[in-house]
């Protein structure tokens, strides 16, 4: 089974470093590029900060790049042996934000898409910014019931219930029950021609 040796949420300060690095950029271009103050960055970088899930999709939309490129290494690529995960041993919550994260499958350019285990929890709502161009969505509700907003619209989901849309254009997540909602999400990024 692949193992993360760090644990969870650890890995966003040097990630974020790195692609800081890749780019040539400083903590300034950094910050007009995401929409995310310097000081923001600057104390993610440092480990003081945890972000909540929207600011790290800007993160990721500021630097053209996966979302959880910026919250665990890639697993080990597919040879001989099957990639093993478990979702109880990825989950955990990204700053002070009501949604629970567990990257089943971080982004790899070979697949083309990031696959998470999500939970909403009780209350949680969070309205998205148009990821990059061509980006869709496909949810999968597992447990609970839950809203997606498409379109503009807000849409009722339950457990079996699936959707995929555009989110290459505003989009949301909701759960206005008592008790948790939890689905799969498969984030896919369209291939450059």
């Amino acid at each position: 089974m692949q193992e993360n040796n760090q644990e969870p949420g650890q890995y966003l300060p040097g990630a974020l470093r790195a692609q800081r690095a890749a780019r040539g950029w400083s903590l300034d271009k950094a910050a007009e590029e995401t929409g995310v103050s310097k000081a923001m960055l600057g104390q993610i970088e440092r480990g003081e900060s945890s972000p909540t899930i929207a600011t790290l999709w800007k993160i990721a939309s500021g630097f053209h790049t996966s979302l959880s490129s910026f919250l665990e290494p890639l697993p080990a690529p597919i040879g001989e042996e099957a990639v093993f995960r478990n979702a109880d041993a990825l989950r955990y919550q990204p700053g002070p934000d009501g949604m629970l994260v567990a990257p089943l499958f971080p982004h790899d350019s070979l697949f083309g898409f990031e696959f998470f285990e999500l939970t909403l929890l009780p209350g949680y709502e969070r309205q998205s910014e148009a990821h990059e161009n061509g980006v869709t969505e496909t949810v999968v509700v597992l447990r609970g019931a839950m809203e997606v907003l498409v379109d503009g619209q807000w849409k009722g989901l339950n457990v079996g219930d699936a959707v995929r849309f555009h989110a290459d254009r505003p989009h949301g997540y909701r759960n206005l029950h008592a008790e948790p909602a939890v689905f799969h999400n498969l984030i896919h990024y369209r291939t450059p021609s």
